[in-house]
């Protein structure tokens, strides 16, 4: 007998929520990780957890938005929002209505180096949630009216964002940071004119070009065996060209520097982003580097930006810094939202800490509570099968081994004061910052040509 599918929903979040605590407990026992390849070769990391009668499914193809052609960013973005939108003999309607009858969740994003997949079914559904998996990734339709459909939406969602001053400031960074000719300075989402240019052949040459079998990377967690799951996998990944076909994404000429680039927008704060090239994901301090961004920027409430912009001074509304990792490039990163009359003290501040930081590095006490945060605070990120799924098909694209769960706390107890200190010298060296600047803030000239 059939349950009606509002009674599947409520069942499936039942069991995410109960997944939720399997998983930490999983976690706080060391998750195992079991390599599984199919009959035809296809490889997936599995964690098995019958508890509950969940499971899900992520899958990474490197190349994303990296691999838009020159003239045409925002390809990989659109690929990825008709892939559910009709596929093999279902038109949008027709398969959307199957996903919904199924209670399966497919979602798709196009980030800059991958793209991505995820699926999530009830163990009862689950052929019927591979094999819709299966269509929406070997046999999209991109019916036309689906593609204008979408195309509006990314339109529209452009225009949103040419006021958000957030998005403004972000791509404004990525410009600067790598040159509007690389593919990292290009905006994933692409622009009004470029999304309106995209064309069903352009789709179509970036679906074949970049989702192929050599080019995969799956996760699966929940309740499947390896036993079970070894088939699923040549129906739902075979159909997939064998080789991928993707460009080769140049090394960006990017150095630090000291410049400040103001977009005047009518809003009554200013928003910043600032950065300057960082550490590349398997550099030797990259994870005395993580500790010492916590520091500085990367710990909330905690962080010394916070205490000296926010606490201590009641500057700005947020600030942050993080370490943002791609195939090509390293950068640090951080953020500012303060009122446009405090815009020019709050920057300020800012490279203060980045120059503290960089010269003076973190103290034993500091160190001792970042890693502790840290270490505590990763069994978080694996708080449901689809978190510790796509957590696993990034360990996987960046190259980690398929142990880095259990020891990634213990590199982070590794890291010695001097090892953060050496780190932050390398990450900040002499402070120089490349800043973005929103809004219309008191002592900027609107020019881009003021100096730190």
């Amino acid at each position: 007998m059939m349950l009606h599918s509002s009674l599947l929903r409520a069942a499936r979040d039942a069991a995410a929520a109960a997944f939720a605590l399997v998983a930490v407990t999983t976690f706080a026992q060391a998750v195992e990780i079991e390599r599984v390849v199919s009959p035809g070769g296809v490889e997936a990391w599995l964690v098995n957890e019958p508890a509950v009668p969940l499971v899900s499914v992520a899958v990474g193809f490197r190349g994303g938005a990296a691999q838009d052609p020159e003239a045409l960013p925002g390809v990989a973005n659109m690929v990825s929002m008709l892939l559910d939108q009709g596929a093999g003999e279902l038109d949008s309607q027709a398969f959307q209505t199957r996903l919904r009858d199924l209670n399966v969740e497919l979602n798709f994003d196009a980030g800059r180096d991958a793209f991505e997949a995820r699926m999530r079914t009830l163990s009862m559904n689950l052929e019927d949630g591979f094999e819709l998996l299966r269509l929406a990734l070997a046999e999209p339709r991109f019916d036309a009216d689906a593609v204008e459909r979408q195309r509006s939406r990314v339109a529209a969602s452009l225009r949103r964002s040419l006021q958000d001053p957030n998005s403004v400031a972000s791509r404004e960074f990525a410009v600067a940071m790598f040159g509007p000719d690389h593919p990292y300075g290009r905006p994933v989402d692409g622009t009004l004119d470029s999304v309106a240019d995209i064309s069903v052949d352009d789709l179509r040459a970036y679906h074949a070009a970049n989702l192929a079998r050599d080019n995969i990377h799956i996760a699966v967690v929940g309740d499947i065996d390896a036993e079970t799951l070894k088939p699923l996998l040549d129906l739902t990944f075979g159909d997939l060209p064998e080789t991928a076909d993707l460009a080769p994404v140049p090394d960006p000429d990017i150095e630090p520097r000291d410049e400040e680039l103001v977009t005047v927008l009518g809003i009554p704060q200013t928003v910043m982003r600032f950065g300057r090239p960082g550490l590349e994901r398997h550099d030797e301090d990259f994870m005395a580097a993580v500790v010492a961004n916590h520091i500085l920027g990367g710990g909330s409430f905690t962080s010394r930006l916070f205490h000296e912009v926010r606490d201590q001074r009641g500057l700005a509304y947020g600030v942050f810094s993080f370490l943002q990792t791609m195939d090509r490039a390293g950068l640090f990163v951080g953020g500012v939202a303060t009122r446009n009359d405090r815009a020019a003290e709050s920057l300020s501040l800012i490279r203060q800490e980045v120059h503290r930081m960089a010269t003076e590095g973190p103290t034993e006490e500091e160190l001792d509570k970042a890693k502790r945060y840290l270490t505590g605070s990763y069994a978080l990120r694996f708080e449901s099968s689809g978190q510790i799924a796509r957590q696993l098909v990034h360990i996987q694209l960046d190259e980690l081994g398929i142990d880095y769960i259990n020891v990634r706390n213990d590199l982070i107890e590794a890291v010695t004061v001097e090892d953060a200190r050496r780190a932050a010298a390398r990450l900040l060296g002499d402070g120089a910052l490349l800043v973005t600047i929103v809004g219309e803030p008191e002592g900027f000239a609107a020019d881009g040509a003021n100096g730190g």
